[in-house]
């Protein structure tokens, strides 16, 4: 069952339901994610209903159980972001797809910055400028953003390490960090195993955690000390990476203008390097890109 034969079956159920069952199937349509990686416990918890109101809703809407109702949510959501999928969901529906992207990407952008607020701004340079060492952790594409902010970390000089799938599993480069160490992990879907165990160690080492995911499902976000919410929806390849992107690009900004003197003197080193003709042409190292 695709994401939206399970929304037309919520939906359609709605009418004639008790008053405590249209809120349970509310939250179910206007929350698919969340409820699909939360337990039956979390979500009775967040609704004030009981598991076995749960229970009585998922019969009522055509399963056997919940267990069965959150095996649908799950699946619709695995679809949303299965890259062969998207490609069958395109040629099928004929879309101008180039005119779908552009519309989609300018919504992730709007998204994202409605998303952003001064005070977790404020606290993400706080927490970086206080931090012995920033960690940027990523995996598979979310690893691109990770990979962005640790470059314009490195280029304002602040002490910074990479932390992505290479010859060491995640888990092995995370022993290292420490109780005075930030870890900022992306993650869209699919949320890796690695990269949650990489931030539940961090975590549990005294490290301070900030994540930056397209939902409160993410289960990295169970860790966090400090959360932002991105938009990435994307007809093709899974998830956008440009509203994350844009997010670090904010982020990064404004920590380097809080820095001060210190990202000017490193700024200036940045220059000077990147006006050595022995690695750039001449005319193309005049500006920093």
């Amino acid at each position: 069952m695709d994401s939206v034969e399970l929304q037309k079956r919520l939906q359609q159920n709605l009418e004639g339901m008790p008053k405590k069952a249209r809120r349970v199937v509310d939250y179910l349509l206007s929350n698919m994610r969340e409820a699909a990686f939360k337990s039956i416990g979390e979500v009775a918890e967040e609704l004030e209903v009981s598991k076995a109101q749960l229970v009585r809703v998922s019969r009522m809407l055509g399963f056997e159980g919940y267990a069965q109702l959150k095996g649908a949510l799950q699946e619709a959501i695995l679809e949303q972001v299965n890259p062969a999928a998207m490609l069958a969901r395109v040629t099928s529906n004929g879309q101008d797809l180039s005119q779908t992207i552009y519309k989609l990407e300018h919504a992730n952008l709007d998204d994202t910055w409605n998303r952003i607020t001064p005070e977790a701004v404020k606290s993400f340079c706080s927490m970086l400028r206080e931090a012995r060492i920033s960690y940027c952790l990523g995996w598979g594409i979310s690893s691109l953003v990770a990979e962005s902010l640790y470059m314009r970390l490195r280029v304002m000089g602040m002490p910074s390490v990479l932390l992505k799938r290479s010859s060491m599993a995640l888990q092995e480069q995370a022993r290292s960090i420490g109780e005075e160490d930030v870890v900022v992990v992306c993650e869209l879907p699919s949320f890796a195993i690695e990269v949650t165990e990489s931030v539940a160690q961090a975590s549990k080492q005294g490290a301070r955690i900030v994540t930056i995911t397209d939902s409160p499902a993410a289960p990295v976000c169970r860790y966090a000390d400090l959360s932002f919410f991105v938009s990435a929806a994307s007809p093709m390849f899974g998830s956008s990476i440009i509203g994350p992107l844009f997010l670090v690009h904010i982020l990064s900004s404004v920590l380097a203008v809080n820095l001060g003197e210190k990202t000017r003197l490193a700024m200036e080193k940045q220059a000077e390097f990147l006006h050595d003709e022995r690695i750039f042409h001449p005319v193309f190292g005049l500006k920093y890109t």
